[in-house]
């Protein structure tokens, strides 16, 4: 079962250690990637939790979908699987 979520709106200014505290509050978080531009190296706003079971993950999702943490509203929900992989995808433009 899917474990993985999507956070998107997320504040310029939040960082790994913040959504380990936010979502470790439904359970164990098995990692934190926040998505970085490879041009800017600036964040892009969105990020991606692992939860260690998926009924935390689902938790999760309900509870914090539409919750303000930083001044943003969180845009919570599962993430999407990718056709390709990440580190052998072309880069988009």
């Amino acid at each position: 079962m899917n474990k993985r979520i999507y956070v998107g709106n997320l504040s310029f200014q939040a960082n790994d250690e913040n959504l380990f505290g936010l979502f470790g509050t439904y359970g164990e978080v098995e990692f934190v990637k926040i998505v970085i531009d490879q041009m800017t190296g600036r964040k892009k706003g969105f990020a991606f939790i692992e939860m260690k079971e998926a009924s935390d993950a689902e938790a999760a999702i309900t509870s914090l979908d539409g919750r303000e943490f930083m001044d943003r509203e969180l845009r919570v929900s599962w993430a999407k699987q990718s056709e390709r992989s990440p580190r052998t995808a072309a880069p988009r433009y």
